[in-house]
């Protein structure tokens, strides 16, 4: 019995070594990995991948979109089509993560002052767009929409008309990403917004009151949750209730750091 023995030995011993192995590995794709959101539309689902407090991705029918990618290129799969940046703070703008995410044909969306912070090496990447205009940029209609802050003692985070909120229009639906912001006037102006990513926190944005009566108001068919640190999402969800059929997702924003 002992040959045998010393087989079944060695054996777990192989198999302890192999799963020694892979601890990265899982890490990266296992458990810890954000889950993919997916929302049907026609020629495939459009698929959202919350990475981190502003930072997701959203693909479709071949389309990559990275936005606000910050925390290194190592966290994002595949490399993009497109990315838009919203603002110039550093949970928005990334100089270094822009620079390895983006491949040779990558276009930058980006307002004015995003882009006197970019490196020359992504000047020949970068379209400008400012609050209201609207480009179609590979086939993907974008528009910008203001984001800025009306409190009184939050007007120092963010100026009207220095960063961008963006409706992206795919597969004709319209997701309205807000960037850092307040309720203002033209959020609660959206129309036929099919799906919303909302902020909230303080004191840079707004509090779940505000964006709950925001939502209510121009009524996406479906409401993330995002930039919320420090918020109560689920706070959030019961205000905006049952309220035309809008849909409320709460993700887990951090749970990659």
């Amino acid at each position: 019995m002992q040959p045998m023995e010393n087989q079944l030995s060695l054996r777990v011993h192989l198999s302890l070594a192999i799963l020694a192995a892979l601890p990265l590995t899982l890490t990266v794709v296992g458990a810890d990995a954000p889950a993919i959101d997916r929302i049907p539309a026609e020629q495939g689902d459009i698929q959202i991948q919350p990475l981190n407090h502003a930072t997701f991705t959203l693909e479709w029918n071949g389309k990559k979109i990275f936005v606000d990618p910050v925390g290194g290129a190592q966290r994002f799969k595949g490399t993009p089509d497109l990315i838009l940046v919203t603002d110039i703070h550093g949970d928005h703008l990334n100089a270094d993560t822009l620079k390895a995410a983006a491949r040779e044909d990558t276009q930058i969306i980006v307002p004015q002052a995003v882009a006197e912070q970019l490196p020359a090496a992504l000047k020949s990447k970068m379209m400008v767009i400012a609050n209201g205009e609207t480009k179609e940029v590979q086939g993907v209609p974008i528009e910008a929409v203001p984001m800025y802050n009306l409190t009184p003692d939050r007007l120092k985070f963010h100026a009207k008309g220095r960063g961008n909120g963006y409706v992206v229009t795919l597969a004709g639906k319209r997701i309205y990403i807000s960037g850092d912001t307040e309720d203002i006037p033209e959020m609660r102006a959206l129309k036929n917004i099919d799906v919303a990513f909302v902020c909230m926190n303080l004191p840079y944005t707004m509090t779940v009151e505000q964006a709950a009566s925001a939502v209510k108001e121009f009524k996406p068919k479906i409401v993330y949750p995002y930039h919320y640190r420090g918020s109560d999402t689920e706070k959030f969800k019961k205000l905006v209730g049952d309220n035309g059929g809008i849909e409320v997702r709460l993700r887990d924003w951090y749970k990659q750091i």
